[in-house]
């Protein structure tokens, strides 16, 4: 039986060991047979096709992640550029994309089963050429109205949306044993895109003479293009891929689903608010500072520390560390108070250094705790372990948690227009953020590892 479409599309078994059949494979590069926890099927066949399909869905939601926080780093240069926009305007136009790419996440999650991996992977691609161009267009326009701006970034939350399709459609691929290695390795990838775009974009638009800004946007156009090519040439999409929409309403009325989803806020959505407003805070706090030289070494530690995380939750339990990156969050904001009483911009930027940290750290241990609770918590009506009806709705608390999460990337930089605008100051914002990460605490703690709890015997 081979890995190519056939006329009848064989399911792998589920819980009762019965072989299903789904509806005929679709036009395009379709896969009919896939048992990745078949570990024959897995050593001749299914490991070179996964691992094939990684690398280029890494890639391009290593793009979508570059595009979605093109405009953190770009709203730098727009004064220069002749925009008068004030700076509630600019921090709206880094919050704008992260509301938007947080909104898709859902629909993206269903668009894998929907379309095919492959098929969605270059789709969505495809998608990411609407805000660069339109960015390279209007930043060239100082007389763009603000609506109108605001309009154009917002389009570049599609770039967020990717994330969620590209880790359903990975997940697929991979059995259980290694889908955590290949998951990290994923959304590793993608957040390394934050880093990157705000690197590489105040060195290309300045490169020669004068500011150029329009190529922050013309920069990502050839390797949009070259992801969906990638996507064409090598992807395939799985008959057997399929997210069932009953799942995602059981996940959705398990409330292990909310508590997670709130503390993703805490860990992603910081890395994901703090990331996209670094670069505007360094300009307005410290404007003596060369912002290029410095704003993505906050995203480059949180997107590298995020595996580490996730390798010691499994070592651990992912409520303990996601407890200690709390607590060094936390600390993270009180040093950063005094820093900005102090006017240190070193200590500033050593206290961020560290929220990123430990907000890429919390990242991999928060994930790492869906599975491990859902696992733990759903039964059978023998009160045994359904590990089949865990794994799909940890599934769709993923998906769920993801969009939630990122909500966070809107939150944070309009916490910091909000404290700006009515105090003169950043302080009021760090201290709301400073207490809800005492309240993430105190969530986590409650809910799994306090002595006497449901879950406190259990390594989540």
């Amino acid at each position: 039986m081979t890995l190519e479409a056939r006329p009848e599309v064989v399911a792998p078994r589920d819980r009762t060991g019965a072989v299903g059949t789904v509806e005929a494979p679709r036009r395009g590069r379709w896969i009919d047979v896939w048992d990745p926890e078949d570990t024959g099927f897995w050593a001749e066949k299914g490991r070179r096709v996964a691992r094939r399909n990684l690398w280029p869905s890494i890639f391009a939601e290593f793009l979508g992640f570059s595009v979605w926080q093109l405009w953190s780093i770009v709203v730098v240069s727009l004064p220069a550029a002749g925009f008068a926009y004030t700076m509630d305007q600019m921090f709206w136009l880094v919050a704008l994309p992260s509301l938007v790419g947080a909104t898709l996440r859902l629909p993206y999650t269903f668009a894998v089963p929907k379309f095919g991996g492959r098929n969605w992977t270059m789709v969505s691609a495809l998608l990411l050429l609407i805000p660069s161009l339109g960015l390279a267009y209007f930043v060239s326009r100082p007389d763009t109205p603000f609506w109108l701006m605001a309009l154009v970034a917002a389009t570049a939350g599609a770039g967020g949306g990717n994330f969620a399709s590209s880790m359903t459609n990975i997940s697929f691929f991979f059995p259980e044993r290694d889908k955590g290695f290949a998951l990290g390795l994923n959304a590793a990838g993608g957040n390394l895109g934050v880093a990157v775009v705000q690197l590489l974009v105040p060195i290309v638009i300045v490169a020669g003479a004068g500011l150029t800004l329009n190529r922050a946007g013309l920069m990502w156009v050839p390797l949009i293009i070259l992801a969906a090519v990638l996507a064409w040439k090598v992807m395939d999409n799985l008959s057997a891929a399929t997210s069932s929409f009953r799942a995602s309403i059981a996940a959705a009325k398990r409330p292990h689903t909310w508590v997670i989803s709130f503390l993703y806020i805490g860990t992603f959505g910081s890395f994901i608010g703090f990331g996209a407003a670094f670069p505007l805070l360094i300009k307005t706090t410290f404007p003596e500072i060369t912002v290029a030289h410095i704003a993505f070494l906050g995203a480059l530690v949180g997107s590298v520390s995020r595996p580490f995380g996730g390798k010691l939750a499994d070592l651990v339990g992912g409520a303990w560390v996601t407890v200690c990156a709390f607590v060094v969050m936390g600390l993270g904001i009180l040093s950063a108070i005094v820093a900005l009483k102090a006017e240190s911009f070193t200590g500033f930027l050593l206290s961020f250094l560290v929220l990123f940290v430990a907000s890429g750290a919390g990242n991999g241990s928060t994930y790492r705790m869906i599975p491990a609770v859902f696992r733990q918590t759903t039964r059978d009506l023998d009160g045994r372990t359904d590990l089949v009806r865990a794994r799909r709705e940890a599934a769709a608390c993923i998906g769920i948690a993801s969009a939630v999460g990122a909500y966070g990337g809107f939150l944070v930089p309009r916490g910091f227009a909000m404290s700006t605008s009515q105090y003169g100051s950043l302080v009021p914002a760090l201290y709301t953020f400073c207490g809800f990460y005492v309240v993430c605490l105190a969530v986590t703690y409650f809910c799994y590892l306090r002595r006497g709890g449901p879950l406190s015997q259990e390594r989540v």
